[in-house]
């Protein structure tokens, strides 16, 4: 089939929204391998189902690259019967957005991060308990294992359908233009930047700070202006977004980690014979098992490449924020909300929390 890439001016203007550099390409297979969007001509019979796949990360996040070969090798894998459309960085609308044309079908497949999905999934919060996880093993132990599967079924319940394994939206680090945050002292008053989710709003609450939700895709916007003095994100996230422009600390905190999910449209998902649907859970897994990779890579290699764009890193005293959220009851708080079964589920891969 022949291939075109899109000009320039198909993409968002959001100015988090860049092409890949050739040095991330080289990290990433995918990238490195065929170009990140191309525009098909179609196959040689018309296909049967034609979806979308909306993502709100912007370009230079690797779960795009993964993600838009996995659409190709869902439509070469179906012989053409399921082509599925790829609009990433926003393209479609914001994360609230995008929630709500994928519940009402215009967009059949989202990938979402879970902090984002909480406002309609409640239990997916659970995963960005403040100062829980201590590395990936934990991780991935959890989201594979049987908490993950209680996430995923209160998905299904809510009027989605969970199509695939998580995915990595990484630890998150705090970053400031005026000072480092090294303890809880340094968040008192501080205007933060907090995605749309409870549990985020929740935390730096019980810190002291003066968290405001907003959407990434005006996150730049917001700091430039001094909306927000500082944010919270992985390190893949900082860089792909240049807030590295807008941003003169991070401090490495680790405070929370993020999955991404894929969601589906219920009833788009139930219209598809089996052998189409095993195809999509089969390529949408293998695109998340390899973007786990990709981070994990990106993460060795980013804190040299903000370091030599000005970026400051800092070390956080993680044992006293997890002091002061405990006396703040944050951690009594969320067990109560989420209940025994799911708290005991991360309790067993991370230990007791105070």
């Amino acid at each position: 089939m022949k291939q075109t890439t899109p000009p320039r001016g198909d993409f968002s203007s959001d100015s988090s929204s860049s092409l890949p550099s050739a040095k991330r390409r080289s990290l990433l297979t995918a990238a490195a391998t065929l170009p990140l969007f191309t525009v098909w001509s179609g196959p040689a019979r018309a296909a049967e189902f034609n979806y979308k796949l909306a993502t709100g990360q912007s370009l230079d996040q690797p779960v795009n690259a993964r993600l838009k070969q996995a659409t190709d090798r869902i439509r070469e894998a179906s012989a053409g019967r399921l082509d599925i459309r790829f609009f990433p960085a926003s393209q479609l609308g914001s994360d609230t957005d995008l929630l709500t044309q994928v519940r009402s079908g215009g967009v059949e497949f989202l990938n979402i991060a879970g902090s984002v999905i909480s406002t309609v999934v409640p239990l997916a919060a659970i995963t960005n308990v403040g100062f829980t996880y201590s590395d990936y093993q934990q991780v991935w132990s959890s989201v594979d294992g049987e908490l993950g599967k209680l996430i995923r079924a209160q998905i299904d319940k809510s009027g989605f359908v969970s199509v695939a394994k998580a995915g990595d939206n990484s630890f998150r680090q705090i970053s400031s233009a005026s000072k480092p945050i090294k303890t809880p002292a340094d968040l008192q008053g501080y205007r933060i930047r907090v995605p749309v989710s409870p549990m985020f709003t929740s935390l730096f609450k019980s810190l002291g700070a003066n968290p405001t939700s907003i959407n990434f895709n005006e996150l730049y916007t917001a700091l430039q202006t001094k909306l927000v003095d500082g944010q919270e994100n992985g390190l893949v996230a900082i860089d792909s977004g240049k807030l590295y422009e807008v941003q003169k600390y991070i401090t490495q905190t680790n405070h929370i980690w993020d999955p991404f999910w894929m969601l589906g449209n219920r009833r788009a998902f139930a219209a598809l014979p089996d052998d189409l649907k095993k195809i999509v859970q089969r390529e949408f897994d293998r695109a998340y098992m390899e973007q786990r990779g990709d981070v994990e890579q990106l993460n060795t290699t980013l804190k040299e490449q903000l370091t030599k764009k000005g970026i400051v890193f800092e070390t956080a005293n993680r044992d006293s924020f997890r002091k002061a959220l405990s006396d703040a009851g944050f951690y009594k708080e969320w067990r109560d909300k989420f209940g025994a079964a799911p708290w005991a589920a991360l309790e067993a891969v991370v230990g007791k929390m105070s």
